[in-house]
């Protein structure tokens, strides 16, 4: 494509993509709740089929009186703006409900669509004939696939699956499995970290890399080829890899993947390298990174098979440095960066047919927006405007995206790459949304820090009247590197405070993503005083700009650094000597940092955000440590944990709670044993807001 077909393509997107869905015009009948929150389909991971006809995609259901979710295969016509598609323009399920299936993937010839289920008692590979029968077992191993790719010429598949190194074949990692759950003794001896990581204890397991040989029909044969065996490393990562890290060259003979070399200093390193291996696994894998330090992920083989793409951060022990785009002539070595004037971090990467555009998702002042980058000038283009995108593909003449906002959950668009039309051609849960009263939603920007312009978004009550005060929730980001932007979140969503009757606000204080890489690395060394003044700031002037916000009846709630800074808060925030807030709430807080780094597994993240570890910097885990303000605690706090939370690790809420309890201060503490640092099951969901809502009412009161 052009410079000039990528202005109009993005010109065409600044202006449909920020509409959202056309709702019915049934009347709204009860505001927003969490259970209406829990019970909304949730479409993600779209997937263009080859000849660009059809996109398969994954939706999540809530069955609540069972307590779980099921994830199931649809199938989408795209939309032909030139209209040589006479398929009716609606959604068909592909598979059945009852078993979760998901990660669609096409073979080339369009023939046949892989994906994983668990139809079978563990995920296995499976894969639908589209024009028509049953679906068909592909793999039947001893051991679950985590994820999967097909070659580009359809004759292998790679798997990842987690196994112990030393063993020689599956069946062996499935008898030493079977043998230790028959044990008596349940003492596990470990001599290096991770002993733990997120919610799961180490079990000498790695997650590694197989191949298996398709017949014509698409099953797999024989043995699998184990193509990282002898690496120490878990390919995918842990705990949210998947096959976003690897991909095959053009010519499906090899593949490229990354991968973090464990040794001694795992927990305390950011050093992914690319990999490059033969399929048939003849030869180790080789290092084609090795001399950047820090993380390199992403692999994107250019369609001609000459250039790889990749992202890669720059500085070591850092994760949320930006990732910018490099590009690596895969013949001569020579690596070049993509766009190293665009101060934004790229989160994925796909190329455009002809090889000349490279399409990312990135983080841009409270929006994730996708964009274009020309591969031989850099220049930049974005393509959507308004809202997030969860997802994309690239097809022949077309993008297919992901889109929510404050307003919409997700459904899929497409961006027409001749015309620049944009079009939504699925309407899930619209039908349930019009009947859902949401409030009215705004940015705003104010000075903070420095004098530095800072982001965020008010929400509106539900109901809201001109002249009436209401009560306030402040919703505090974790990260600290995240951001509460304009999207549809499904564990801290604004519209559930706002259908209880709360204005809401979210700022996107100094370390936020989005801004720039300058303005997310500021709250390095600086997480109780810079964070802080954007909060008091913006508090102030939103006091100023909506006078229907009620000071006298506010409440902050925070999750992971926002539970830090809400136990922050609880002793350092005051006005006239006396705290702003009637209420708090810290979800899985920290609140000793010294303890924390001891404690957490990831140490990278503390080493990194207070400049050294706790032996050799003290000073920095104490200067804005929580528990040295106890004795100035006074505001009423719920504080909620999970117990399998690893990176925040339980003992630091019970410690906050005792804390609260021990000075005499109103206080609950909600425990999640069978959560991590996320609340995920359906009813423990529900809880979480009855709880939290229940708990800002106490203090706060009803609306007049």
């Amino acid at each position: 494509m052009t410079s000039t077909g990528l202005l109009r393509v993005a010109l065409a997107g600044l202006t449909l993509c920020a509409l959202g869905p056309a709702l019915s015009a049934a009347p709204a009948t009860h505001p927003f709740n969490s259970t209406d929150l829990v019970l909304l389909e949730r479409v993600s991971d779209p997937r263009i089929s080859p000849d660009g006809h059809w996109v398969a995609y994954q939706l999540l259901e809530t069955d609540l009186a069972a307590n779980r979710s099921i994830t199931s295969l649809w199938l989408a016509p795209v939309p032909d703006t030139k209209g040589s598609n006479s398929e009716p323009h609606f959604a068909r399920r592909l598979t059945a409900p009852g078993v979760s299936s998901f990660s669609p993937r096409w073979r080339s010839d369009g023939k046949l669509l892989f994906f994983l289920s668990t139809r079978s008692g563990n995920a296995q590979v499976w894969r639908l004939d589209l024009s028509g029968g049953e679906a068909q077992a592909v793999t039947h191993g001893p051991l679950e696939i985590g994820s999967f790719m097909v070659a580009p010429d359809g004759r292998h598949l790679v798997v990842s699956m987690s196994v112990f190194p030393e063993c020689e074949n599956l069946e062996c990692t499935r008898h030493r499995i079977d043998e230790r759950s028959t044990r008596k003794s349940t003492g596990r001896l470990y001599d290096r970290l991770f002993v733990r990581h997120w919610d799961t204890w180490a079990d000498g397991t790695r997650s590694q890399l197989f191949a298996y040989a398709l017949d014509e029909q698409g099953i797999a044969g024989g043995n699998p080829v184990w193509l990282t065996r002898g690496m120490d490393a878990d390919v995918p990562s842990k705990p949210f890899g998947d096959d976003n890290e690897w991909s095959f060259t053009a010519d499906s003979r090899d593949l490229i993947f990354s991968a973090r070399i464990a040794g001694t200093r795992e927990p305390w390193s950011t050093n992914f390298d690319l990999y490059r291996v033969g399929i048939d696994g003849a030869g180790p894998p080789r290092d084609l990174t090795g001399d950047n330090p820090a993380w390199d992920t992403g692999p994107a083989v250019s369609p001609d098979g000459r250039s790889l793409a990749y992202r890669a951060m720059k500085r070591a022990g850092f994760e949320a440095d930006r990732f910018a785009i490099e590009l690596k002539d895969l013949v001569t070595g020579e690596t070049r960066e993509v766009a190293p004037d665009w101060d934004r971090s790229a989160l994925s990467l796909r190329w455009s047919a002809d090889g000349r555009v490279l399409y990312t998702m990135a983080d841009d002042v409270g929006q994730r927006r996708l964009f274009a980058i020309e591969v031989s000038s850099g220049r930049v283009v974005p393509l959507t405007n308004l809202g997030t995108v969860r997802g994309f593909d690239a097809g022949r003449n077309g993008l297919v995206y992901a889109l929510d906002n404050l307003g919409m959950p997700a459904n899929l668009f497409r961006i027409d790459l001749h015309s620049g039309s944009v079009v939504q051609f699925t309407h899930h849960n619209i039908d349930k949304m019009a009947g859902f009263a949401l409030g009215d939603y705004q940015p705003f920007s104010f000075r903070g820090w420095n004098n530095e312009p800072v982001h965020g978004y008010l929400v509106k009550p539900v109901g809201y009247e001109p002249g009436r005060k209401y009560p306030v929730a402040l919703l505090i980001h974790g990260g600290p590197e995240e951001s509460l932007a304009n999207e549809f979140h499904y564990r801290w969503n604004p519209q559930t405070f706002a259908g209880a009757g709360y204005a809401v606000l979210m700022i996107d204080f100094h370390g936020s993503r989005g801004y720039g890489q300058a303005f997310t690395d500021s709250v390095r060394g600086h997480w109780g005083d810079r964070p802080l003044e954007d909060l008091q700031k913006g508090w102030s002037y939103a006091l100023g700009a909506f006078p229907f916000l009620d000071a006298t009846r506010a409440c902050a709630l925070g999750g992971s650094y926002g539970g830090y800074l809400v136990n922050w808060i609880e002793g350092n925030w005051r006005v006239g000597g006396a705290s702003p807030w009637k209420c708090l709430v810290s979800h899985d807080g920290v609140f000793d940092s010294r303890m924390m780094a001891f404690s957490s597994e990831e140490l990278w993240f503390e080493e990194w955000e207070h400049e050294g570890t706790p032996f050799e910097q003290p000073q920095n885990y104490e200067r804005f440590n929580p528990v040295n303000h106890v004795a100035d605690w006074s505001v009423p706090m719920l504080v909620i944990h999970g117990g399998l939370d690893y990176r925040v690790p339980i003992e630091q809420g019970i410690a906050a709670f005792t804390a609260l309890q021990r000075r005499g201060i109103p206080s609950r503490f909600l425990y999640f044993p069978d959560e991590n640092h996320w609340v995920i099951k359906p009813q423990d969901a529900v809880q979480w807001d009855e709880t939290v809502e229940s708990w800002l009412n106490q203090w706060t009161g009803p609306t007049p």
